[in-house]
């Protein structure tokens, strides 16, 4: 049995250039967390995936943009990565795939039918009472809840503001907070700005207390001038800046929603932009 807890959190490895020109880019972040990104060559979102190896289970951590394998094919790769980690670290009993997603967009969930009918693998629904039953969330969106992988547990933390449903996880083994498209450099949509407002205040405070490595989240968008973003639709970025924020992008952003609050339209600030529009 792995020991998960044992000098948490684990240095990881975020040195990768991301090509366009690939279905599927897998990094390998640590000996038991990879990142992986859907190639702007199949579908110009290019979100990223994370798959995170416990002592039972694996947590596939989104499911990307395109639904056909024959183009995108994540169930025939994240089968291959399972087996590869299996044949270092065998384990006695059948090892399960739970398949969830930080939010409910269609660029997010695409692919989840490829895990229909995958042996051992529960694939969470993107609703929000999909989420609260298989997380056992109660009081949404206050309070916290856990997942636990097998002696890898990750920190559940309610986040709607872009989507109703939006959680965002903490690993405590990596220390990485994976906050899906709440924060990462692009433009960030608020849907509902009291309801984003409180999510950041959340993972402020939730930090506080916490060891956070990075923080990733689901896209990059902006380039590597500060203000600058690749437009809409772009198929290839050349001048990509690193996935990772910190979590003092946080506090920019709590600082950005209190000065923008109210006004529609879009307010860079450095490294990401964020967009007011009206809520789904």
């Amino acid at each position: 049995m792995i020991d998960y807890l044992a000098d948490a959190p684990v240095p990881g490895t975020l040195d990768v250039d991301w090509h366009a020109d690939v279905p599927l880019q897998v990094h390998v972040h640590s000996e038991h967390t990879l990142i992986l990104r859907q190639g702007k060559s199949v579908h110009f979102e290019a979100p990223f995936l994370f798959l995170l190896f416990g002592n039972e289970r694996a947590l596939l951590l989104d499911t990307g943009a395109t639904a056909d394998p024959a183009r995108f094919p994540l169930r025939e790769t994240v089968d291959g990565l399972v087996a590869d980690w299996l044949r270092r670290h065998p384990r006695p009993e059948a090892y399960g795939l739970l398949v969830a997603h930080t939010h409910g967009h269609g660029d997010h969930i695409a692919a989840d039918a490829q895990f229909a009918g995958r042996p051992h693998t529960t694939v969470v629904g993107p609703g929000l009472d999909d989420v609260l039953a298989a997380y056992g969330l109660t009081g949404w969106p206050d309070g916290l809840g856990e997942l636990d992988l097998g002696g890898r547990v990750i920190d559940l933390i309610p986040g709607p503001g872009h989507e109703r449903a939006a959680v965002v996880f903490h690993d405590r083994h990596t220390g990485l907070l994976l906050t899906g498209d709440s924060l990462y450099p692009g433009r960030l949509y608020v849907r509902d700005a009291p309801a984003y407002t409180r999510t950041v205040d959340r993972l402020l405070d939730f930090c506080a207390s916490r060891t956070v490595t990075d923080v990733l989240g689901c896209h990059i968008e902006m380039t590597t001038t500060p203000d600058v973003d690749y437009p809409r639709g772009t198929v290839h970025q050349p001048d990509e800046p690193p996935l990772a924020l910190t979590t003092a992008h946080l506090r920019t952003l709590r600082r950005a929603l209190t000065e923008t609050a109210g006004r529609p339209g879009s307010y860079p600030y450095g490294d990401f932009i964020l967009v007011h529009q009206s809520e789904d």
